[in-house]
């Protein structure tokens, strides 16, 4: 069973739907652990001080934020817990906007909402309201003890919510935005669209595999007759 990520209602005017959410998607990657090469054995890593030159206990290691490269403003986990939002039970809708109006880049994490049963008649209002509107609700949630807004939209039987980032979290990258504005004929434009539409289908995630990650299960798999016995 997938553990819930929180429980809730997501508020519209008069209507309160009991909600929880739960993630819809995650990266998946072969992990791997750093071992001794001569015996095998697992390696753990120490912390050092350079200053001290000795090794130090995680009891001693606080947070610091740099001012310079010599110099760091100290924080405490208790004094980042008190500035924490407070959790709510509640995420009100406060704003509906058209889909094509919010650019993917801006979209973060993925969250399945499932309603309870006393709210699927008005879970199931909001999301066809929605989907006949072709329109995502803007509204706000308190999500690992921060403050976030996020974009609910209609998605296959249900409706799905999309974290946010924040406008200053979207990177300025100079190469990018100072990329010369280069003038095409109409003929070069046309026979581009040409080879275009010869690729245009419909989308079908599951045509797409991790090719990578199935080459390195498979050198798992012919090694693991190597592995030294414990």
């Amino acid at each position: 069973m997938a553990a819930t990520v929180w429980k809730g209602y997501i508020s519209f005017g008069l209507i309160s739907v009991p909600v929880r959410l739960y993630v819809a998607a995650r990266e998946h990657h072969i992990s791997f652990n750093q071992i001794h090469s001569v015996c095998g054995t697992r390696i753990r890593q120490q912390l050092y001080c350079p200053h001290c030159e000795r090794v130090v206990e995680r009891s001693e290691v606080v947070k610091g934020y740099p001012i310079d490269k010599e110099h760091f403003v100290q924080v405490t986990n208790e004094e980042l817990r008190a500035l924490e939002a407070q959790s709510s039970e509640t995420m009100e809708i406060l704003q509906f906007v058209k889909l094509p109006e919010v650019d993917p880049l801006y979209l973060q994490t993925s969250y399945f909402s499932v309603a309870e049963e006393p709210g699927w008649r008005a879970y199931a209002l909001i999301r066809k309201g929605m989907e006949n509107l072709k329109v995502g609700a803007i509204a706000k949630i308190t999500l690992h003890q921060r403050e976030q807004v996020v974009m609910i939209r209609p998605f296959e039987r249900g409706l799905v919510l999309h974290t946010l980032y924040y406008p200053e979290e979207i990177r300025a990258v100079a190469e990018f935005e100072n990329q010369p504005e280069v003038h095409v004929q109409k003929a070069e434009v046309e026979l581009a669209e040409q080879f275009m539409k010869k690729l245009t289908a419909a989308f079908d995630p599951g045509k797409f595999k991790d090719e990578f990650e199935a080459r390195v299960e498979q050198l798992i798999e012919s090694k693991q007759g190597e592995a030294p016995a414990p």
